[in-house]
């Protein structure tokens, strides 16, 4: 079969790994394998698409419909497969197959052009928390998930080596947050790790289900920090942008019974560290809407 990956793709790859990447080299290849071996039929790629993997709608032997994924392992397909699979399609979506040496998984098939981001935004934050709600589980024993502290760690280094002069008091404020969340207690619970509103799609088993998990264990207020400033250009548009943010803070705490305070700080963090990864891969535009709200908090 024909195939070309999608842009998005191809310019996210490139900023993650910009002296070229074998993986994206081989895909045309590993998608022909993958549908052969399963013997699926190809509707077409989903575009846009994602910025680590591609997703392929096909379907089945039998017909029916399903979605083939195919991710490098710096996105950690194994994991991701371990975490759908635990989850047993209550909340996200079911795992059919994995093959998590060649990161390719079979997904059963949502409505990709439908999600809760198409709803009026308090309606949105209200089904994508439902849906959040329902991934808060217990980890499966003997998993070996990436935690919120190394997680954060890895990514405070590279926060550390990146920042300039110009969002280095945010990038401090960032760090002590960190540090005085880190000093609590772990909380241990499953995480979908990259929540937000385009990551809860349509479904035909239940209204909405999550996609896309890079899941982490820790406490809930890590995953629900980046629920919090969805659609983050309308927030900077609007003249009370610093007001909906706070009231959105304590709604979301408050409805999923999380400590404000422990929400805003890791919302802070997220907020600062992906503004500082936008600067460093060449994406200011992204990085000056980040800062301001992260500036509010």
């Amino acid at each position: 079969m024909a195939f070309e990956p999608p842009r998005r793709l191809v310019k996210a790859l490139g900023e993650t790994a910009p002296d070229g990447d074998e993986w994206l080299e081989k895909l045309p290849g590993a998608v022909e394998e993958a549908v052969a071996r399963r013997e699926l039929a190809v509707e077409r790629v989903q575009e846009p698409g994602g910025r680590s993997s591609v997703v392929l709608l096909v379907r089945q032997a039998e017909g029916t419909p399903a979605v083939l994924k195919l991710a490098p392992r710096r996105a950690r397909p194994e994991s991701e497969a371990a975490a759908l699979a635990h989850w047993g399609g209550l909340g996200a979506v079911r795992l059919l197959e994995a093959d998590g040496a060649d990161g390719v998984l079979l997904l059963e098939r949502l409505h990709p052009e439908v999600s809760v981001r198409s709803l009026p935004e308090a309606k949105a934050l209200l089904e994508a928390a439902g849906t959040l709600r329902r991934l808060w589980v217990e980890p499966p024993r003997g998993a070996a998930f990436e935690t919120v502290a190394d997680r954060t760690g890895r990514q405070a280094t590279a926060m550390r080596a990146a920042a300039g002069l110009e969002v280095t008091p945010l990038v401090d404020a960032a760090l002590a947050a960190r540090d005085e969340l880190l000093a609590a207690p772990p909380e241990r619970r499953l995480l979908h790790g990259t929540f937000r509103q385009s990551k809860v799609l349509a479904g035909e088993r239940l209204p909405w289900l999550a996609v896309g998990p890079d899941p982490v264990v820790g406490e809930c207020a890590f995953d629900l920090a980046r629920l919090v400033r969805d659609r983050v250009e309308d927030l900077i548009a609007s003249p009370s942008g610093p007001t909906i943010t706070r009231r959105r803070i304590k709604r979301l705490a408050e409805s999923l019974e999380v400590d404000q305070e422990r929400l805003r700080g890791w919302t802070l963090f997220r907020a600062v560290e992906s503004g500082v990864r936008a600067l460093r891969v060449g994406r200011p535009k992204d990085a000056e809407l980040l800062l301001e709200f992260a500036g509010w908090l």
